[in-house]
């Protein structure tokens, strides 16, 4: 179990982490258009971050790295994102796809976190059946082929990222995921989208029709979801529930977002008339008093079940790492309502802004005010294709009622936890 001199450090770390990423804040804020515009953040930004730290928020202790609870995690993410949503994302991203490198065993470990490196470690893309890249196994390991891989977040920063391809052994399409370092790709000029702009997460081709990958670097997903191959690392982040951590995390991201929002509405409503009034000061209307009542309340709702998920992902990793895990129907349970609260915390986040941007005047379309940035970003994360809230909430809903949750594969299935069939 956690000792406490380790919480003490762990929440030294993350106070420092803090500071620094306030401290650049208002540089990143600043930077956000152009990097809108260029579709990607400056390789400046990548170096600013990576010397906060908030890159090394979810890498290994072993191998240098801040190795912070996912509560801590999830505090960092939301300072980062309170400045600018893509940077929060590309923050989250490297984050959250840590268990990935530490769940194919020790030698992609030691790749991965081993040298020295200024940005995310780590990055992922197309984790899903309808993945268009193909993969079969060949003497020493795997052949990849096909693609473009989309949604490729992180990837022009990370060493490594891993690919998501469908291989077929003659039972079924099954999901391989495989490291490819950074050096065999290309990436399209693809993200032409309406908001996340600077995430950069384009969709990624190889340099060559065909890819020898070695057979350590690839997994079948099955084994990774499962847990099945021994990470030697020592912490119980690494135990912890990979879902709760990534989507925890995740709404770190819209919570982060709507508290700038907050924070900017505030600000440049200070002395604003409101037009069709008489309300000479847009801060001393009821309308607007009501109105900053509905957005507190969506958004510390949103934080505190956050906060919630986050603190039970961690507890749950320190059980298992004890030997005493959670069975397997409450794991299955906490997994698909961390999915769904998140999906509702999005949402929540996300209509919070629209009330601070339909309270702010035309000017607020304009492309320099950050309000307009974090409307679209907010949104953007309510369309992540692991946030369809209604069938989350089905499959939770499903899960109350006694029943199993829909049976599908990919990065976020449930059918993990299920009960093995009895036998005949």
């Amino acid at each position: 179990m956690t000792t406490l001199a380790q919480n003490q450090k762990s929440a030294e770390t993350v106070s420092t982490i803090l500071e620094k990423v306030r401290a650049l804040g208002p540089t990143l804020r600043e930077r956000a258009l152009a990097a809108e515009r260029a579709g990607r953040h400056s390789d400046e930004t990548i170096a600013d971050l990576a010397a906060t730290g908030a890159f090394d928020i979810g890498s290994p202790a072993e191998f240098g790295g801040a190795e912070l609870s996912v509560r801590e995690q999830l505090d960092v993410v939301s300072e980062v994102s309170k400045w600018d949503g893509s940077v929060g994302w590309t923050v989250w991203a490297g984050a959250s796809t840590n268990w990935i490198p530490a769940g194919m065993g020790p030698r992609v470990i030691e790749e991965v976190y081993a040298p020295d490196w200024a940005g995310p470690r780590t990055a992922g893309s197309s984790h899903f059946p309808a993945s268009r890249g193909r993969v079969k196994r060949v003497e020493g390991g795997w052949e990849i082929s096909g693609g473009p891989w989309t949604f490729g977040s992180d990837a022009l920063w990370a060493p490594f990222t891993n690919l998501g391809c469908i291989a077929d052994e003659g039972d079924g399409p099954f999901l391989v995921g495989l490291q490819v370092p950074i050096d065999e790709f290309e990436f399209l000029d693809d993200w032409n989208v309406a908001g996340m702009r600077a995430t950069g997460s384009v969709s990624i081709t190889l340099k060559t029709e065909q890819l020898f990958v070695p057979d350590y670097r690839g997994i079948d997903f099955r084994e990774l979801t499962s847990g099945a191959i021994q990470s030697g690392l020592a912490g119980s982040l690494w135990k912890a529930p990979t879902l709760g951590w990534a989507f925890s995390t995740m709404a770190g991201m819209s919570i982060g977002i709507a508290e700038g929002a907050l924070e900017r509405f505030l600000e440049r409503s200070a002395g604003r008339p409101i037009r069709g009034t008489t309300y000479k000061n847009q801060l001393e209307a009821p309308l607007t008093h009501l109105m900053l009542t509905e957005v507190h309340s969506k958004i510390q709702s949103a934080k505190l079940m956050t906060q919630a998920n986050a603190a039970e992902t961690d507890r749950l990793g320190e059980l298992a790492l004890a030997g005493t895990p959670a069975d397997g129907e409450y794991m299955q349970l906490f997994s698909a309502r961390v999915l769904a609260e998140t999906a509702y915390a999005a949402k929540w986040c996300a209509e919070a802004i629209e009330l601070l941007q339909r309270n702010s005047g035309s000017t607020a379309i304009m492309d320099f005010e950050p309000i307009q940035r974090s409307w679209r970003d907010a949104r953007i994360v309510t369309l992540h294709g692991a946030l369809n809230l209604e069938a989350l909430s089905e499959n939770y809903g499903r899960l109350l009622a006694g029943l199993q949750p829909h049976n599908f594969a990919g990065i976020t299935t449930l059918d993990r936890f299920a009960p093995a069939a009895a036998k005949a």
